[in-house]
């Protein structure tokens, strides 16, 4: 018998409407357990509903659903502030390392979550994970193909030395062999390099001595040591920012890991990358080249990462919450004095946050007026609160209906 009715069960699955079917995978996308989802798909059968009645319905759930995720009178922003400031006063101040490259390190804990919260314009350790299309994502020898287009190599990485000859006045380039090798650099690509530099004089490759030696025709030494300075920082290869890489396996495909960042010409100009996965952690550059959106949900992935890292576990709604404050605007803002605090249109609530006296003095310099409509300045002046978070509707409640439902619910009660 329990095998008969486990294949009724299925049966009944997989003849679900595809609306139903539809409609549920939409609740359950935003955020409804499978406990009411269960319920949702009762009622619908019980009641026969087909076609636009389906559609209906599920639209009714989701806008009731929606309205019934915050309590009116409920003050989300204190709340949400207190479950992230709490538990990041328990965060360690280390950063932490990728694990068999030990000066490959990353920002974590407070630290991290600072620079997320001031929407810092430049973080300390940028970093970038780039996917790869189908072709190089399994094959290791391809991913290196793409890493070595992508890492940033100068003439300071190769060469073992760039020494200015007092006798000749010139300056010799002498070059590590493994490493030309190892990054697939030849002496072709370097003289390439170098020949912007030959206004006049000469450059030319010693191979027995394997030396690029230059000579600009000049015996000014001032002159010599700004020329090998420039040398020095010259890119050969590579994305400019991007300092180095690292290939790493996840799960079954290989990844780049790097160091420093720069999204645009990653997504643009190299071969192999699958734009529609690589992704930076500053915040900045992701708003420049994907959006406010997607800037957005970097603020909210980073900060549950760091969270998450720390073995901390805060309300997803309330970084939510966050990051639509920083990003309502349509630009990032910080939440601070620069930012969201510094342009509150309350005076006082500007005062209270930094700066009290600056605040105070431009305020009456302009005569901005005071209304006391926030929580912080009728704090200050010792008055009520006329309004906290969402209470900021007016409710009314009709006594006659209440006194109805609880002679009904009390009816029911002395029936059972």
């Amino acid at each position: 018998m329990a095998k008969k009715k486990a294949k009724t069960s299925t049966k009944k699955a997989d003849k679900l409407d595809p609306r139903l079917q539809d409609g549920l995978d939409f609740l359950r996308s935003h955020g409804l357990n499978d406990f009411y989802l269960d319920k949702v798909q009762e009622h619908v059968i019980t009641e026969g509903f087909q076609g636009d009645e389906i559609d209906y319905f599920i639209k009714e759930i989701y806008t009731n659903y929606k309205r019934a995720l915050v309590v009116p009178g409920e003050p989300v922003g204190t709340v949400a502030a207190q479950s992230i400031g709490e538990p990041g006063t328990q965060m360690t101040l280390r950063t932490f390392h990728y694990a068999g490259v030990s000066d490959f390190s990353v920002t974590q804990g407070l630290p991290r979550l600072i620079e997320i919260v001031d929407a810092r314009r430049n973080p300390s350790t940028p970093i970038m994970t780039i996917y790869l299309d189908e072709k190089h994502r399994h094959d290791v020898k391809k991913a290196r193909e793409v890493h070595s287009q992508i890492e940033q190599i100068k003439f300071e990485t190769i060469t073992s030395e760039i020494e200015i000859d007092l006798t000749e006045y010139s300056l010799n380039l002498s070059f590590i062999d493994d490493l030309l090798e190892d990054k697939n650099i030849t002496i072709d690509d370097i003289m390439k390099k170098l020949k912007k530099f030959k206004k006049k004089g000469t450059i030319e490759y010693d191979e027995e001595m394997n030396m690029v030696i230059i000579n600009p025709e000049t015996e000014d030494l001032q002159k010599l040591q700004k020329l090998r300075e420039k040398i020095v920082k010259t890119l050969i290869r590579g994305v400019r920012g991007i300092n180095r890489g690292m290939i790493k396996k996840d799960e079954d495909e290989w990844v780049i890991q790097t160091e420093g960042t720069n999204l645009g010409d990653v997504l643009t100009k190299i071969d192999g990358v699958d734009a529609t996965r690589t992704f930076s952690n500053h915040i900045h550059e992701i708003e420049k080249h994907l959006g406010i959106e997607a800037s957005r949900q970097t603020i909210i992935q980073e900060a549950v990462s760091v969270l998450e890292d720390q073995s901390l576990d805060v309300n997803i709604r309330h970084l939510n919450s966050m990051a639509d404050l920083m990003c309502v605007s349509g630009q990032i803002q910080q939440i601070g004095r620069h930012g969201i605090s510094g342009t509150k249109e309350s005076v006082l609530a500007r005062a209270a946050f930094e700066v009290t006296i600056k605040q105070l003095i431009n305020a009456s310099i302009s005569g901005e007026e005071e209304k006391l409509m926030g929580i912080p300045e009728n704090v200050i002046v010792g008055q009520l609160v006329p309004t906290i978070g969402t209470g900021s509707i007016e409710l009314t409640m009709d006594f006659a209906e209440t006194m109805r439902l609880l002679q009904n619910r009390k009816a029911e009660e002395i029936e059972d």
